[in-house]
């Protein structure tokens, strides 16, 4: 898949005075092949190498008579081989440009680095359209090697030569009710229609589009009226426009543009409500789901009720920062795909550009998530101090390169640059590559970006760079693949290989640069030690195997070449076996043998032989990917394994269908569809600490994540007892999962992020790593079949490391909801039935998770996360409440004895939560744990009343209640409950209260603890002038004004205006007091020190007075106000 990483750069476009081009100049077409980029605007053409560097290569300039004579470039297309330009301008003139290469490179970089040839782009071909005279408003071009079809308003299609030339003009017919379609022109055209229009000839309608696929022999024509035609094309090319058939048509509600993603089938549409709607062509075009940006964020989507996913899954007020509308963005106005068809590039006409996978996972995206009605939104005013955001005003064209690593993309709005995304491409493990399995890869055109935890088990992206030696010569990176140990790296560019050892840092290359020319890799494989490389041989168009070890990359230690029979689609490698696929569907199995040790000081001998041949007839989509499944029988040993021949193997089809083949008799059974990526787990770690070997596969698509397990059963591939799919491992819509971590036990994503610096115009994008643990699903699994004591031993294994804690909640939450979903279902049967027999699955996982110091933390959490009116049987398996709360009690855990007072009142009475609630009051103020303290007396206040008032409230309250005293009031006002001058007036639980509370209150004036004074009436909204006015005992009491102040400043350095405003409370009565006290202090020695705050106390005690007389004098002039 493609993740964006980097600053965006931009390609300035020149402008030439003598045209006397206008504010509206635009680029009409952009289109990159074989490291050339067109970019033809209204008035010029531009040709660009876009290769490792970025230079322009030759131009074109329009003069002034020729745009006013002739009009400005409209519509553009550039030939297959890059040698001519079809230009179309706004009077209806066709121009025919020649590319013409001088030969001339220039160097960069060096002598040693020959840079790109220099072109001169030369007017050859100007012919006046016949349909000039109709003032006609014309469509797109499409091509092929020697002609061209051009749509017109009046909806017919011009067929255009390459030289000049208009031959005719034609109108799409249906074909004959009757007539069989031609079955050999285009596999995926079927006779009957999905949806047949009334008229399937829209004569009124102008054609906006057309889009063609040379792969699947398709046209496809959009209509204004937003119907489309699916037609075929003759096998000699679009010059056989007589064969040019509709051989379908339907209708779409608001469709403005339209790609075809061939290799998939695919046909993508977008829509003027600014969503797209994929089809798929090989099934009548069927809908197979709707793209959309603006229910990213929508409110009915998250279930907060639910426990947080490791993968940052949003909450509500996560989400609301992402939700967008269609006055956001606009119409959708250009889709383009990647090379590999993998993902698509979605533009707005309004704002901004989003790349999406074809599953519905977004990949990237432009658009910043300030929110709904933000200040960065296209109908508020923007605001100055926000970064720029790329493509703000609109996406007129994107096109991405040939190898998929940059995009290139046009603002609607005139500018003078274009502006190119980077791409890297994360490892999906098609085709001619193997699996990387310790480690996650994600690869751009010159460095390779490493996913892997730290010492902390947290992970972390580490950027690669390739020696610029190799890079320079063998631009871009076509192939990485990681040893199975994730000790090396095998890379490969056009030509040649290299590997990097990640334990020393150092690089390994050809030490004969000839040998690393000849090498042109099309897929590598890691065979242990060895490095297996398919290379292609251009001279003779055949294709071969070439072991290297990985000590020493040089011909002299070759250790096999292995010529194939011809051009392979699929390899894949277990223990000793390699398998090769052919088209259409040939399958061969070669055995690896090796004699003698591997190592410079030796002389290995690798034998190859074929062990299976395998050729299956099927009309099926070909293989992207297939991989061997390793034998599940439990009594093997990994020797026995190890000699075992694979039986069994998964393929992955180009139109994702999962599916598991027979090697002995090549029987293939259907397991799932939509699906983009797997992972074969079983058999492929050989770490003790592997958390994941009871896991057979893993695979992602648009159902989400999907887990396979070994079957009990004599058919270990039955779906119904194999496949088991887990919401839980639901990545979020912006995290792309890549792969496993087996030894933490997670799977590994990746999602975007967006940084912004202010020696930046364009933000960076930054792959950000994500993890989502799978060890919640593996520890059901086991208890479900039960296995309790390998299930404590997979839970022992993973107890140091992260987010275990969060593992074992999700657990119990996962078990626990479906166990009152079962209840819910069938409300006939006792509500004790769920745990009368005592070996429920919850009662499983409350036995497992007792064994590890979570248990109590990890209860407690479920509890707030469900109704409570379940609770009593989540504790009826999870043990009594007020033991558990005594438990965390004697151990000190005081917050998570905290969260249990809710449950106690709600299961064991007011009285008894009371009782521990006063307890954990006292407690905690012992500890100076001052802002639970402050959480306790608020709820203690506040269920005292309540109890008091209605005995029966407590059936009532609510997991909400908790977050009561969980969280801290925003309230600053001491209550009132608190506030009686005598005890008698006082309730039991409220006088309790006040009693604990006045009690540490003197314990802490008696001991001068005054930051601690001053935090626990911070903490508890303690009135500690109401008790002083009370207090008798003189725990308070100082020997003179001076030395109070002195201690003051001793033990709270950090609080001085606390103790400014205590001052002025205290004497802002009585200014003769405070004159005898000033004079007092002003007599001390070390009166300096006291300056500044005796300073500010004589002022703002004046200015009191002064207020005071003014008031008293007013009153006096007002004789009526008495």
């Amino acid at each position: 898949m493609y993740m964006a990483y980097g600053w965006p750069q931009a390609i300035p476009i020149e402008s030439d005075a003598s045209t006397s081009s206008s504010p509206s100049d635009r680029v009409v077409y952009l289109k990159a092949i074989n490291r050339l980029l067109l970019v033809v605007s209204s008035t010029h053409l531009e040709l660009w190498s876009v290769s490792q560097h970025k230079v322009r290569l030759g131009k074109y300039f329009r003069d002034a008579d020729s745009v006013e004579r002739e009009g400005e470039n409209l519509q553009a297309i550039w030939s297959s081989d890059t040698k001519s330009i079809a230009v179309l301008t706004s009077s209806s003139y066709l121009h025919i440009y020649k590319i013409h290469f001088s030969g001339k490179r220039l160097v960069i970089g060096g002598k040693q680095t020959p840079g790109p040839v220099l072109a001169n782009i030369l007017l050859v071909i100007i012919e006046k359209a016949p349909f000039s005279e109709k003032n006609l408003v014309t469509c797109n071009f499409v091509c092929d090697s020697k002609n061209m079809l051009l749509g017109l308003s009046d909806g017919q299609i011009q067929l255009v030569s390459w030289n000049g030339e208009f031959p005719s003009s034609f109108r799409l017919c249906c074909q004959p009710p009757h007539a069989v379609p031609d079955v050999s022109s285009t596999a995926l055209i079927e006779a009957t229609s999905v949806q047949e229009s009334t008229q399937c000839c829209p004569r009124s309608s102008a054609i906006i589009q057309l889009e063609l696929s040379s792969q699947l022999r398709l046209l496809v024509v959009l209509f204004s009226s937003c119907q489309i035609a699916l037609c075929s094309i003759s096998k000699k090319g679009l010059k056989q426009t007589q064969s040019i058939k509709a051989e379908r048509w339907f209708n779409t509600e608001d469709a403005v543009c339209a790609s075809v993603a061939s290799d998939q089938q695919i046909l993508a549409v977008g829509c003027s409500r600014g969503v797209v709607e994929l089809y798929d062509l090989a099934e009548n075009a069927t809908l197979l789901r709707t793209i959309s940006l603006y229910d990213w964020g929508s409110p009915s989507v998250p279930k907060v009720e639910q426990p947080i996913n490791l993968a940052s899954r949003c909450d509500i007020t996560q989400l609301l920062l992402f939700w967008y509308s269609k006055e956001d963005t606009g119409p959708v106005s250009c889709i383009a795909w990647t090379p590999d068809n993998c993902a698509l590039a979605v533009g707005w006409k309004f704002r901004g550009v989003t790349v999406w996978s074809a599953s519905g996972c977004r990949l990237m995206c432009t658009i910043r998530q300030t929110g709904l009605g933000s200040v960065s939104s296209p109908m508020v005013k923007p605001n100055q101090d926000l970064k720029f955001e790329p493509l703000f005003g609109g996406t007129s064209q994107v096109h991405w390169d040939e190898f998929g690593y940059k995009l290139y993309a046009i603002e609607e709005r005139p500018l003078e640059r274009i502006l190119a995304f980077s791409f890297g491409k994360c490892c999906l493990n098609r085709g001619l590559s193997g699996t990387s399995y310790a480690r996650q890869i994600i690869y751009g055109d010159d460095r390779v970006l490493i996913i892997q935890p730290d010492d902390t088990e947290e992970l972390k992206i580490m950027h690669l760079n390739l020696p610029v030696s190799y890079i320079s010569q063998n631009w871009p990176v076509l192939h990485v693949v990681a040893s199975k140990d994730g000790m090396y790296l095998a890379v490969a560019g056009v030509h040649g290989l290299i590997l990097y050892d990640l334990r020393f840092k150092k690089w390994r290359v050809f030490g004969d640069v000839t040998q690393e020319q000849k090498i042109e890799c099309k897929g590598l494989l890691w065979l242990g030690k060895i490095i297996v490389v398919c290379n292609y041989i251009e001279s003779s168009n055949t294709y071969e195997l070439l072991f290297y070890p990985r000590y020493h990359l040089d011909q002299s230690s070759l250790l096999y070449r292995k010529t194939l029979l011809g051009k392979p689609i699929v390899m894949d490698v277990l223990q000793d076996y390699i398998l090769v696929t052919y088209r259409p569907f040939d399958v061969h199995i070669f055995h690896v043998k090796i004699s003698g040790e591997l190592s410079p000081s030796s002389t290995p001998i690798l034998q190859l032989s074929t062990v299976r041949e395998l050729s299956i007839m099927t009309a099926k989509s070909h293989p992207a990917s297939m991989r061997f499944i390793p034998e599940f029988t439990a009594e093997n040993t990994s020797e026995k394994n190890n000699s075992q021949q694979p039986s069994r193997c998964l393929i992955l089809r180009a139109n994702g269908e999962l599916s598991v083949i027979d090697l002995d008799d090549g029987h293939e059974q259907l397991l799932s569809n939509s699906v983009e990526l797997f992972w074969v787990t079983g058999g492929h770690f050989e770490e003790k600490s592997n958390l994941i070997e009871e896991v057979s596969w893993l695979d992602y698509g648009h159902q989400g994540m999907q887990v396979w397990y070994p079957s009990p059963g004599v058919d270990p591939f039955i779906q119904e007892d194999f496949l088991q799919l887990d919401p839980e491992l639901e990545f979020d819509r912006e995290v792309y999962p890549l792969g496993l971590l087996p030894n933490i036990g997670v799977v590994v994503g990746v999602s975007q992020r967006m940084s912004f610096s202010a020696c930046s115009e364009f933000p960076c994008f930054e792959p950000s790593p994500q993890a989502q643990t799978i060890l919640h699903c593996l520890l059901r699994h086991l208890l479900q079949r039960g296995k309790n004591e390998e299930a404590l031993r997979l839970a022992c294994l993973s107890a140091e490391k992260p987010h275990f804690s969060h593992c074992l909640e999700w657990l119990l939450f996962t078990v626990f909801d479906a166990e009152i979903s079962r209840q819910n279902a069938t409300k006939d049967q006792l509500s004790s039935g769920m745990s009368s027999s005592g070996n429920s699955l919850l009662d499983k996982t409350c036995r497992l998770i007792k064994n590890f110091p979570e248990y109590l933390e990890v209860v407690v959490s479920v509890a707030r996360k469900t109704d409570g009116r379940h609770w009593a049987d989540l504790f009826s398996a999870a043990g009594r409440s007020t033991e558990l709360f005594e438990e965390c009690f004697q151990r000190r855990w005081y917050r998570t004895a905290a969260c249990y007072i809710l449950v106690i009142a709600k299961l064991e009475g007011p009285a008894v939560s009371q009782y521990c609630a006063l307890r954990l009051l006292q407690a905690t103020l012992d500890e100076s744990l001052y802002e639970l303290a402050g959480e306790l007396v608020r709820f203690l206040l506040r269920s005292g009343r309540e109890y008091e008032n209605l005995a029966t409230e407590s059936d009532t309250l609510s997991p909400k209640f908790l977050g009561y005293f969980l969280f801290r009031s925003t309230s600053h006002k001491q209550s009132s409950d608190l506030r009686s001058n005598s005890f008698k007036e006082l309730s039991p639980h409220i006088a309790s209260v006040k009693n604990i509370l006045e009690s540490h209150a003197t314990h802490l004036m008696s001991g001068k603890e005054l930051s601690k004074l001053v935090a626990f009436v911070k903490g508890t909204q303690f009135d500690l002038v109401e008790y002083l006015q009370r207090e008798r005992q003189g725990s308070a009491r100082l020997e003179n004004f001076a030395s109070g102040l002195e201690l003051i400043g001793q033990k709270v350095l950090a609080l001085t205006d606390i103790v400014y405003l205590v001052l002025v409370d205290l004497f802002r009565y009585d200014l003769r007091l405070w004159n005898a006290y000033s004079r007092t202090l002003q007599s001390h020695a070390a009166f300096h020190d006291y300056l500044d705050l005796l300073n500010m106390l004589e002022e703002q005690l004046a200015s009191l007075s002064n207020l005071k007389l003014q008031n008293g004098s007013a009153a006096v002039s007002d004789p009526s106000s008495s």
